[in-house]
């Protein structure tokens, strides 16, 4: 276990990875029928598919909220007002 305390997007990260995988796993359960030449799973499998790119815009979400945080500390550790832009 570490002993570094989590950021401000840390945990959007994680879920967002979890989701994706997900996603990815019912993506390959879906595409295997179609390359054995089985019958097609059923249609909520495709629906699932789409928590791939939910997954990837969750971790993207806490990539960006984890940048504003680490900005935010860098312009108050600089002494700089946080209203001032650019």
């Amino acid at each position: 276990m570490s002993d570094e305390t989590p950021r401000a997007g840390d945990l959007l990260v994680r879920i967002g990875a979890v989701v994706f995988l997900i996603g990815a796993l019912a993506t390959m359960a879906t595409m295997t029928p179609l390359f054995i030449g089985a019958e097609p799973l059923p249609p909520v499998f495709y629906w699932v598919c789409m928590l791939m790119g939910v997954g990837f815009l969750l971790a993207a979400g806490g990539v960006v909220r984890s940048v504003a945080a680490q900005r935010r500390q860098a312009r108050s550790a600089a002494g700089a007002p946080a209203s001032s832009a650019r």
